[in-house]
């Protein structure tokens, strides 16, 4: 069993078709994409397009929910221009993903932690904004019912792998397509990758467990970083274009 992990898209379709080809070039066929396709000051149409032709298992992300949950008017900064983009057609196929699922009866598909799709679940926020790593005990605490030896998450933009006391593996493949971004939930802090590169991650089953590949795949960074500076997003831009916000 071989397949490839993507996440956190984020309407950056030439990391999307850049992070594809080097799949292919692996010899891997299957995908499963843990979500935030689409928002994102990019190209959202192009993107989704892209990911519908790609007949991977998809996972909802928080920010695929903001834009099938809420009016135009309500959604933040990054999805109100990719909602924007996309019909009827595309937001009615994002309301027919669902938000976990089970891939292959031995991996659990979820965005960011099994019951929320907004809780960092391998990382833990500081008062003072430092991101570090979350404890064992609360890693495996929001594990809790998965019976499957694998689980994949996003949501942080970070690649990491936790192995629980029990066996189970928990990976974060990384960012496809957003190296870096700034939030203040739960308190303000900066997450930044350090180089522009997408990321996607190669699980393997073999003989004495899950083997895990992280991948970084250079692309054409500059042409989103510029995207990104004519939409209006220079943070987002300086992460594209070097993977830390400035």
């Amino acid at each position: 069993m071989r397949f490839a992990a993507i996440a956190d898209v984020h309407g950056n379709y030439l990391a999307l078709e850049a992070v594809v080809a080097d799949i292919r070039a692996q010899g891997i066929t299957e995908i499963v994409n843990l979500g935030d396709m689409a928002s994102g000051p990019l190209d959202a149409r192009r993107t989704i397009d892209a990911l519908m032709a790609l007949g991977a298992v998809h996972v909802l992300g928080n920010h695929d929910r903001y834009l099938i949950d809420r009016p135009p008017e309500k959604m933040g900064s990054w999805d109100r221009p990719a909602h924007a983009q996309l019909d009827q057609g595309r937001l009615d196929w994002l309301r027919a993903v669902p938000p976990t699922r089970v891939f292959r009866d031995q991996v659990f598909l979820c965005h960011a932690t099994p019951a929320d799709d907004e809780v960092y679940w391998l990382e833990t926020v500081l008062p003072d904004g430092t991101v570090r790593m979350a404890s064992l005990e609360a890693i495996e605490q929001a594990a809790s019912g998965i019976t499957q030896s694998l689980i994949l998450c996003g949501h942080t933009h970070l690649a990491r792998a936790v192995r629980l006391r029990d066996g189970r593996l928990i990976v974060n493949p990384g960012s496809v397509g957003s190296p870096g971004y700034r939030d203040v939930h739960p308190y303000k802090h900066v997450v930044e990758a350090g180089t522009p590169d997408a990321r996607y991650a190669i699980l393997e089953l073999i003989d004495i467990g899950w083997q895990v590949t992280f991948r970084h795949v250079p692309y054409d960074h500059a042409a989103m970083a510029a995207l990104a500076r004519k939409n209006g997003q220079p943070e987002l831009a300086s992460a594209l274009a070097t993977g830390w916000i400035r």
